[in-house]
């Protein structure tokens, strides 16, 4: 499985968001250095509800003790300064997914010691926001390993079609949506024929 770790993460509300979606799709949870709260903070414990006994939550004092988890050059940067896309790269089991502070990001440090493995999530829609929120980004890359890893593709694309298709009309093995999309092929083979 893959391992989802933050170093030295500020925010006790994120933290506790990231746990709750690790305990929701069994993915352990690495903390790496200094963390910007205490484990036991109420904002922390409320963000994870009552899931706590269901999260898998690993500790590390430096970046080095969980590096030695990851299998050699599978340890990925998520970083605002990337240039490649995270979609490019072919997730793995056993991968490290690595995020930094809210603030300001992974070091120059980290980047620097991890030169091809720094990959960025796009954000195509404007120029003025530097960053997504921690949480937030940590869903997407879980996410996207997990439809990699256990082959989700047309899953996705059928959920696509059942939220953005109001009335939407089941034909021999095609759904057609309300907004014009057509996508074929039920479970299997899914493609979309949109124009």
């Amino acid at each position: 499985m893959i391992k989802v770790a933050l170093f030295e993460p500020e925010i006790p509300p994120n933290t506790g968001n990231i746990a709750r979606l690790c305990g929701a799709v069994g993915v352990p949870l690495h903390l790496i250095g200094r963390l910007g709260f205490r484990i036991d903070d109420k904002s922390l414990q409320r963000a994870g509800l009552d899931y706590w006994d269901a999260v898998s939550i690993h500790t590390h004092n430096t970046l080095e003790e969980y590096e030695k988890i990851v299998p050699p050059g599978r340890l990925f940067c998520f970083s605002s300064r990337a240039t490649k896309p995270f979609t490019q790269v072919r997730f793995q089991p056993g991968d490290g997914l690595l995020f930094g502070p809210e603030s300001q990001g992974l070091p120059n440090w980290i980047l620097d010691k991890y030169p091809t493995n720094q990959i960025l999530i796009p954000m195509p829609g404007s120029n003025s926001i530097r960053s997504l929120n921690l949480a937030t980004s940590v869903g997407i890359a879980v996410y996207e390993c997990l439809r990699q890893l256990h082959g989700w593709q047309e899953l996705l694309l059928i959920g696509y079609a059942n939220t953005c298709c109001s009335r939407r009309k089941f034909q021999d093995d095609k759904i057609v949506g309300r907004n014009g999309l057509q996508f074929y092929g039920g479970w299997n083979g899914v493609r979309n024929n949109a124009a």
